[in-house]
């Protein structure tokens, strides 16, 4: 049993070699004279080219309008790639990127792991700070604007840190520290405990919100009322993601109203602004091959970018860029060896087929499928072919609203490889001074890079800062519920050293030591039994973070929430 931990030791030692190497630093960005007071920053999350050519086709064809309004302002394209990582236990390259990942490089100026949000690919993660985090230190004001949840990826990456985007509960936790003056977008549910019909296991921290000023909204009349004497707000226009545009009531802002509201709030702070807004949903309708509600998305997108751009050529002096993640589903704007697009029946469906998924779960015939198709689309002339392909549904998690979305993209002449992102490279358009930083082809990171350098803003400083609060470890439970921490990778973070021979680990700081013996996984304190033991799992040894106070001489503390440890 003995030679088995030290053998399993030393295999883990070999086996953990972090496979990127040292640790990526922030990105330098000294605050130089800025070329601009206010920073807008548009994201179309999933707008690949294909999303944007799609839309500026029906816009021609089925509006009258020749273009879009993003159009004139084309300066390049970005990479999309993400760093390795993994992806259900696998180690995958990140050629295909999620939107943490590549929300953290255009946020950030750093490269991660896809799900990773602002935080470095490593087993003990550091935090890197943002362009909007950057702009708070320096007085600026800062706003998130999305169509998805607040909590969701994308805004996530400008305001929050966390090893994972799923830990949404923590994301809106830390926006309340951040000091991010407005956010508008759906994700109530984040906010407020499970009493109260939320997503939270703690409580509501809607109440902390308003201790510090927020106004909260919830619906268009009260958004609109909101004016610059109003200098932090929180509006919540839905308790998950809102509603698609063809789905929302009158009650429901669309991304345009809450831009140039934000835009309102935001301008009235003498010392300028930095603003995020994501058109959240193309994503999501590209995911679920949507193809009539990708395009609706879009343009929702594209009015929003209207609006931002009409603020900047009035002001003066604020720089605009404009991007997205990755692009969504691999769509193609042709299929089946057919020279031909059926353009003008692309906005004839209703609804999205997210608002008629219950409807095909219960329908149970062809001649349900059929009425249900006919009542969203303007196809009455369904075969039974086409309703069988949709009872059956498409074998992914789609399930029947997939087969539905597939039957009726074939309809419109267009095609996807599937529900995930895809590797293209991704447009990039611009406004402003930062035109010039961000021309031809860039790598996502540059987006960032460009962002802090043109109004004035250091991401060094900003990341230097966070970086002495909080470290972001991955970690293990206990059955007994104990958190146990990756003693090698903590104890370097920390500024420790890491010796291991076969028979036992010695970790050094100063004149403080932690000592395990191999034989029996006992630990000693400069000498004196621990009343704990290592664990040793795959090779790995864990410690509690007790070691780790020892070896620092500080209180460290666990953040349960942020899964973080507090350094001070």
């Amino acid at each position: 049993m003995k030679k088995s931990f030290k053998a399993l030791l030393l295999t883990g030692l070999a086996l953990t070699i972090v496979s990127s190497g040292s640790l990526v630093t922030a990105k330098e960005s000294t605050a130089k004279k800025p070329q601009s007071k206010n920073l807008i920053v548009l994201i179309g999350d999933g707008m690949g080219p294909a999303q944007v050519t799609a839309a500026r086709l029906y816009s021609k064809t089925v509006l009258g309008k020749p273009s879009l309004a993003l159009d004139q302002f084309y300066i390049g394209q970005a990479t999309t790639f993400a760093d390795r990582g993994e992806d259900g236990g696998k180690i995958v390259s990140g050629a295909v990127t999620d939107s943490a990942s590549a929300g953290t490089a255009f946020a950030t100026g750093n490269k991660t792991y896809n799900a990773g949000i602002s935080v470095s690919n490593e087993d003990v993660s550091k935090p890197y700070a943002s362009v909007i985090e950057a702009a708070e230190l320096s007085g600026k004001a800062t706003g998130l604007v999305s169509t998805a949840r607040i909590t969701h990826a994308t805004p996530a990456v400008y305001a929050s840190h966390v090893r994972s985007r799923d830990n949404e509960s923590a994301i809106a936790s830390q926006y309340l520290e951040s000091g991010v003056d407005v956010l508008f977008g759906g994700g109530e549910q984040f906010f407020l405990s499970k009493d109260e019909k939320g997503k939270r296991s703690d409580k509501s921290i809607l109440n902390d919100f308003t201790s510090k000023g927020y106004k909260i909204v919830r619906d268009g009349a009260s958004l609109k009322a909101l004016n610059s004497k109003t200098s932090k707000a929180l509006g919540f226009f839905g308790s998950s993601h809102i509603a698609y545009t063809t789905d929302r009531d009158a009650n429901t802002p669309n991304l345009a109203t809450m831009t140039g509201k934000a835009l309102e709030l935001l301008s009235a702070d003498k010392d300028g602004f930095a603003i995020m807004i994501e058109g959240g949903r193309i994503d999501h309708a590209s995911h679920a091959n949507d193809f009539p509600t990708t395009i609706k998305e879009m343009l929702d997108f594209d009015a929003a970018v209207k609006v931002a751009m009409d603020f900047a050529k009035k002001d003066g002096n604020t720089s605009v860029v404009i991007t997205a993640d990755h692009e969504t589903g691999g769509l193609s704007l042709s299929r089946d060896n057919i020279y031909e697009l059926n353009i003008d029946q692309w906005g004839k469906q209703k609804h999205s087929s997210e608002s008629i998924v219950n409807a095909l779960k219960e329908a149970a015939s062809i001649d349900d499928i059929k009425k249900i198709v006919a009542s969203n689309t303007a196809i009455t002339d369904l075969s039974d072919e086409e309703a069988q392909q949709i009872l059956d549904g498409d074998g992914s998690s789609y399930g029947r609203e997939g087969g539905y979305n597939a039957v009726v993209s074939k309809r419109l002449l267009v095609g996807w490889a599937g529900h995930g992102h895809s590797a293209v490279d991704v447009g990039v358009w611009g406004y402003g001074p930062i035109t010039s930083l961000l021309k031809g082809q860039i790598d996502n990171t540059r987006v960032a890079q460009a962002s802090a350098q043109i109004i004035g803003v250091d991401l060094k400083k900003a990341t230097e800062k966070l970086q002495a609060k909080h470290l972001y470890p991955k970690f293990k439970v206990t059955r007994d519920n104990a958190v146990l921490y990756p003693a090698q990778a903590l104890a370097e973070a920390l500024g420790g050293k890491y010796k291991a021979d076969a028979n036992a680990v010695i970790i050094s700081k100063a004149n403080k030591l932690v000592t395990i013996n191999l034989s029996t996984l006992a630990v000693k304190h400069n000498g004196t039994e621990a009343a704990y033991k290592a664990d040793l799992d795959n090779g790995k040894l864990y410690l509690p973070l007790s070691a780790f106070n020892h070896l620092t001489g500080k209180t460290l503390k666990w953040d349960s929430l942020s899964e973080r440890i507090v350094l001070q």
